[in-house]
């Protein structure tokens, strides 16, 4: 159960954290980064931030890549949220399983 204070955070930081991963996607021809949820925890020093990459097969190899470039993307959300946030939260990312998940039950579905 996240606080208001906690999801208008996440809210925040889902909205920048998207708007980076547009710039960052450019510099990798062919790759699509979405962020598709953001949880925050309550002393707010942490984010998990669950990205959708797209083509699957290249999403290992992309979360890699981004967790080298974690302190470069936390720079980047420090400089768009300065004056909303005191401390920028650390940032965990993971690859979220939703669509697998929904692609696995659609799959069990049509058989």
């Amino acid at each position: 159960m996240e606080t208001t204070r906690q999801e208008k955070i996440a809210r925040l930081l889902m909205k920048e954290m998207g708007e980076i991963f547009l710039v960052y996607a450019r510099e990798h021809q062919g790759i699509l980064i979405s962020v598709s949820e953001v949880r925050i925890t309550p002393d707010l020093s942490q984010a998990r931030v669950f990205l959708s990459i797209f083509p699957g097969d290249k999403a290992q190899d992309m979360l890699k890549q981004i967790q080298v470039d974690t302190k470069k993307i936390r720079f980047m959300l420090g400089s768009r949220v300065r004056h909303q946030l005191r401390i920028i939260p650390e940032l965990i990312f993971q690859i979220d399983g939703t669509l697998d998940y929904l692609e696995n039950i659609d799959q069990l579905l049509k058989q």
